[in-house]
């Protein structure tokens, strides 16, 4: 498998999501999938967890079915100012952090420049690693910024499979620019599939069309090596041990 990697999936503790987190990580063992995140919705997506589940990640091991896993979660943007649905003690209790804007969270809008400003502010928080699905459309934003911003930070920003075939269609316009404002800023991009169901898991297929279009250097896909993203991870002060 070119990239062994996948850290934004979801299970049944998400609401909307089919399979379990033994069933996604048996499929991922089975394609070949080196390491996994879990990262389902925080508190304020309709139907998600309570916080108390992204605290009691402990009592999971490290490797399952032979797959490296990252506890995680996906945060929602909760207003222009940037701020998370999940406590900060929460948030540094988890292995990765994707921050993102959802539409039963946010009400979508054409201000660009409100919709920037609550990425922007979400970017100052050190706890956040990957900014999700920024390109959809229901929330247009200033790509040139978001991608400054993500390298004054060093934070990943996705490429997100599931944009371009099940949610957020439309979204290639704007992944297209963002993916080649990180080519031009040498920006660290990360796809993923937005899995919610084991099926999807690894397929980066539509992404990856994306990315050839803008000619993206590999070594800005963070997905081509386990060790290159455990030690982004160390950088930003989480240490992967064995459990």
């Amino acid at each position: 498998m070119k990239y062994p990697i996948d850290i934004h999936t979801h299970t049944v503790a998400s609401g909307h999501a089919y399979t379990t987190l033994l069933e996604n990580a048996k499929y991922a063992s089975e394609i070949g999938l080196e390491v996994l995140g879990t990262t389902d919705h925080a508190p304020n997506m309709p139907d998600a967890p309570h916080e108390w589940y992204f605290g009691n990640f402990k009592a999971l091991p490290r490797e399952i079915y032979g797959v490296t896993m990252l506890y995680g979660c996906e945060a929602n943007i909760v207003d222009y100012e940037g701020n998370i649905d999940l406590p900060l003690h929460r948030q540094e209790q988890i292995d990765i952090m994707i921050a993102s804007i959802h539409d039963p969270v946010m009400k979508p809008n054409d201000n660009c420049d409100l919709n920037t400003t609550a990425f922007l502010k979400a970017m100052d928080n050190p706890n956040v690693h990957i900014i999700g699905h920024s390109g959809n459309p229901a929330f247009p934003i200033h790509a040139e910024a978001l991608v400054k911003k993500a390298k004054e930070k060093n934070i990943l920003i996705e490429i997100n499979n599931s944009s371009f075939i099940r949610s957020r269609i439309g979204s290639d316009k704007t992944c297209s620019k963002i993916a080649r404002l990180c080519k031009e800023n040498g920006v660290r991009i990360i796809l993923n599939s937005d899995a919610h169901s084991c099926f999807h898991i690894g397929n980066f297929d539509a992404a990856l069309k994306i990315l050839k279009d803008v000619n993206m250097p590999e070594e800005l896909i963070i997905n081509r090596s386990k060790t290159e993203l455990l030690n982004y991870l160390k950088d930003k002060g989480k240490k992967i041990e064995p459990r």
